[in-house]
């Protein structure tokens, strides 16, 4: 053994690694050094030339730290810059002369395997086989290389694939730093298989766990591997191949004696003969279940069959499945996003994560940085299914359709017996509420008052005494929500659209009537936020020094430098009254660690600009005016027609009751949220007093690393004075590689992703199919979003975007049209979509992918679907 320390030892023999010396080996080499301590799976013998020898050869050329500067200031998407620099950077690496003392540590080792025997050199990067980023394909592997120079030149060769341009590209991408990752190289004895090709521990598309699937393929794997044949597909289930698919493999890849691979013709006898035998196959994946356990999360496993048995050259974890939640039984479960229903399915921190839990009506189950409840018993329950689907279903059609497909499936819900007879349960529905809008002023004053004793109460409070107070404000905090009567205000006018729509369909074949008759509806505090900025955008707009200003704000200070400029004081008593109602608000708000636009007011400054720049003053009263005649008129409309059916008299009185009671309680729908929205931000400054005293006192380096720590675990730390720094470390690490996955709608405990599809064959051959929210058909400029500040709007645009919460109101008022992937009748975006005239369309699957910035498109938001136009 070499006198070096571990961490600068050129060569270990694979038996020596584990997964801890990633650092040291990289990501294969550890998985691989993982694998051999593994009872009865078998590893090519070979060891690894470490990141030690790497940093020597790097520390050869001093040139390459300019190239690496060069290199991290590109723009990931200027694909000509970085193919030429990293061409650059690899002819560099591979003209270094290996030093005496490193080649002869390599050639000592291959001594000890045989010195002339072939091997497989691949690259093993310490970004590689990562759990959360797996850089699958990023760096060269080289099969059957034979002799020591020839594996001296490809270890050369592997080192400088660390800059190949997809590699670079994949770093930068994800948030890798290139001074970061260093290069180990692996060097295996070849195996010569009679097969090889890949096995997959949990099914790949769906994510379920309890299915395995091996693709197999004659030869080497590089012919799987590299395309070049369609494999076999077996799928395994409970330790039984359940299906096949034999393919026609016309091609192989085979080692030559003297070196280097060879592409052959395959027997057509034998094309469609099995690789393997379903004994093989069922052998193979409990191997693979063996494996998986080891590592702790399942894998893609690279395999060969080599004299009737498997030797694993490589398994590393498959990061693109959606995580599953904890359960703590054994029993099948049902869950549903909370995100698609809140209109945010990007992932949370912890302590957002934690708040939401300790603040919810009912008990929510976190995975993958996102909440999901768990509505196994109510589609258990022959009593609640029925309603249950149709609530989902009216909500967003593809929730649906994915319930009715588990339900589909025997006994994955088994049901429940009937509740015994007897009358309702207790709890059941309230009585319907009468059509007063005093409720609702009732309800909001009971908010009002709640949340000023809120603020008074916690003003003095710190340290563990805050946490403990917190925690009894979360029980009055859900109490509100739950209120009878509150529940009953939001369900009055949830219910009376419904009817509207469902009666005025029947009765007058006319879809979505609700759409106009709820136009400017009062009291709507999110649709009222909308149009309060265009108030805001009517003081500034006289005065042009304020206006210049404003374009090259970029400070979130900017409010205290208005008043130097004519007519500033007026603008920032503006902004800091909007700020004061709404400044609760932002993008993602149900996550407290978001920042709010009070916090950062430069938010909202791209939307008061383009405000000035796209409306005359009085817009906001004039626009809500306009949709309350609009109401009115087809309110006289409706009626009219009702009357002249049979027994028209009864159905407009019923129609009128109804449209009175949705125009009284629809507003209202918003509150809630508002209530919920504003209780966090005094949260949250309470909190952050709280973390800036946990970094006066040396505990925390940055206030917002509290972010990363359940409410809980904050709690333990206030009152300890000690944080686990590698805990906070490895939450961010977790939280941005959450940030790569999409958030299912349902997913099951067996880890499968459920998609619901929509049943239609109305829609035109081409168009996207989406939830028909707001009526109305509108063209325009797709103007494909994800940022809202980001936003650069010109009359007419409609936009496109994955999801929108209350923050995105602002915009609504210089659209034409609403395109969203996430979203149902009566969430955020639809309800003020409707409020403000707009044809949206919402559900629709990828709208930001398929959709191009900039295209023309068709809304159809009576029909739900959305053309393309040339």
């Amino acid at each position: 053994m070499s006198a070096l320390s571990l961490t600068e030892q050129y060569v270990l023999d694979l038996q020596e690694i584990d997964e801890s010396q990633a650092a040291v080996v990289g990501g294969k080499a550890a998985h691989l050094g993982g694998l051999s301590r593994i009872p009865d799976v078998r590893v090519p013998a070979g060891f690894c030339v470490t990141t030690a020898a790497f940093r020597r050869i790097m520390a050869e050329a001093p040139a390459l730290d300019d190239r690496l500067d060069q290199l991290a200031r590109l723009n990931p998407n200027d694909r000509e810059a970085i193919r030429a620099l990293s061409a650059e950077i690899r002819r560099t690496i591979e003209g270094i002369a290996i030093p005496g003392d490193l080649a002869a540590a390599t050639t000592r080792a291959l001594t000890q395997l045989g010195e002339q025997g072939a091997y497989a050199v691949r690259s093993s990067a310490t970004a590689e086989d990562l759990p959360t980023t797996s850089f699958a394909g990023q760096q060269d592997t080289y099969l059957n290389v034979v002799g020591p120079a020839a594996i001296l030149q490809h270890v050369s060769r592997c080192w400088a694939s660390l800059f190949t341009e997809r590699a670079v590209t994949y770093r930068t991408r994800n948030g890798f730093d290139h001074r970061k990752v260093l290069m180990a190289v692996v060097v295996q004895q070849m195996v010569v298989p009679e097969a090889a090709g890949i096995l997959f521990t949990a099914e790949p598309v769906t994510g379920n766990r309890k299915i395995a699937t091996v693709d197999a393929s004659f030869g080497l794997g590089e012919a799987l591997v590299s395309g070049l044949v369609n494999p076999d597909v077996f799928t395994v289930r409970d330790g039984e191949v359940v299906a096949t698919q034999i393919a026609a493999k016309q091609r192989a890849v085979l080692a030559l004696p003297t070196g280097g691979t060879q592409e052959v013709a395959i027997d057509p006898q034998r094309q469609e003969q099995p690789a393997l035998t379903d004994a093989q196959v069922v052998r193979l994946v409990q191997l693979g279940r063996r494996i998986e356990a080891h590592f702790g999360r399942p894998q893609d496993i690279e395999w060969c069959l080599v004299d009737g048995d498997f030797e694993i050259v490589q398994s590393r974890p498959i990061t693109t499945l959606f995580p599953v939640p904890v359960a703590h039984d054994q029993e099948n479960h049902v869950y549903l996003s909370v995100g698609h229903q809140q209109m945010m399915t990007d992932p949370m921190k912890p302590l957002g994560l934690s708040m939401w839990q300790l603040t919810a009506l009912a008990p929510m189950h976190e995975a993958g940085g996102r909440l999901f409840v768990d509505a196994t018993r109510l589609l258990a329950s022959p009593a609640s299914r029925a309603s249950f689907l149709e609530m989902a279903g009216r909500s967003d059609p593809l929730t649906g359709n994915a319930l009715e497909t588990l339900l589909d499936r025997p006994d994955f819900v088994p049901a429940l017996p009937d509740a015994e007879p007897g009358g309702p349960p207790a709890g059941g529905p309230p009585a319907p509420i009468e059509n007063d809008p005093a409720i609702v002023d009732e309800l909001i004053e009971r908010s009002q008052v709640s949340i000023a004793a809120l603020r008074r109460d916690i003003a003095t409070l710190s340290g563990p005494a805050l946490f403990d107070f917190l925690l009894e404000a979360f029980q009055e905090h859900k109490r509100v929500l739950s209120d009878r009567l509150n529940m009953q205000a939001v369900m009055a006018g949830i219910e009376a659209t419904w009817w509207l729509n469902d009666r005025l369909e029947e009765w007058l074949g006319e879809r979505n009537a609700a759409d106009t008759l709820t136009l400017s509806a009062p009291g709507n505090i999110t649709s009222e936020m909308g149009l309060a900025l265009l108030d805001v955008a009517d003081v500034i707009r006289p005065h042009p020094e304020v206006v210049a200003f404003l374009r090259g704000v970029e400070d979130d200070s900017f409010l205290d430098e208005l008043p130097k400029r004519a007519g500033g004081t007026e603008a920032r008593d503006a902004i800091e009254a909007y700020l004061d109602r709404y400044g609760v608000r932002c993008v993602g708000e149900i996550d407290i660690t978001r920042p709010r636009w009070r916090e950062q007011p430069t938010t909202l400054v791209p939307v008061i600009l383009d405000n000035i720049k796209l409306f005359e003053p009085g817009a906001a009263e004039r626009r809500f005016a306009q949709g309350r005649q609009d109401a009115q008129e087809k309110e006289r409309e409706v009626l009219e027609r009702l009357r002249a059916l049979p027994d028209g008299e009864q159905k407009a009185d019923e129609t009128k009751r109804m449209i009175d009671r949705v125009r009284t309680f629809i507003g209202y729908r918003e509150y809630p949220k508002y209530d919920i929205i504003s209780r966090y931000f005094v949260y949250k400054q309470a909190l952050l007093d709280e973390a800036e005293r946990l970094v006066q006192a040396n505990v925390l380096p940055e206030k917002e690393d509290v972010f990363y720590l359940t409410f809980q675990e904050f709690h333990d730390v206030v009152r300890s004075n000690q944080v686990d720094e590698g805990l906070i470390q490895q939450r961010k690490d977790a939280f941005r590689s959450y940030q790569a996955l999409t958030a299912p709608r349902v997913l099951t405990s067996e880890g499968e992703v459920v998609t619901g599809t929509y049943r239609r064959d109305d829609v035109p051959a081409g168009a996207l199919v989406g939830l028909p929210v707001s009526a109305g058909t509108v063209e325009g400029r797709a103007r494909v979003i994800l940022d809202m500040a980001q936003a650069d709007l010109e009359p007419g645009d409609i936009l496109v975007t994955a999801h929108t919460d209350p923050s995105w109101t602002p915009l609504f008022v210089a659209i034409a049209g609403l395109v969203t992937e996430v979203g149902g009748q009566m969430t955020h975006g639809a309800v003020i979509a409707r409020e403000y005239g707009l044809p949206a369309v919402v559900s629709v699957v990828d709208a930001t992918r398929l959709i191009a910035d900039g295209q023309r498109i068709r809304v159809h938001g009576s029909d739900g679907y959305v053309e393309f136009l040339p």
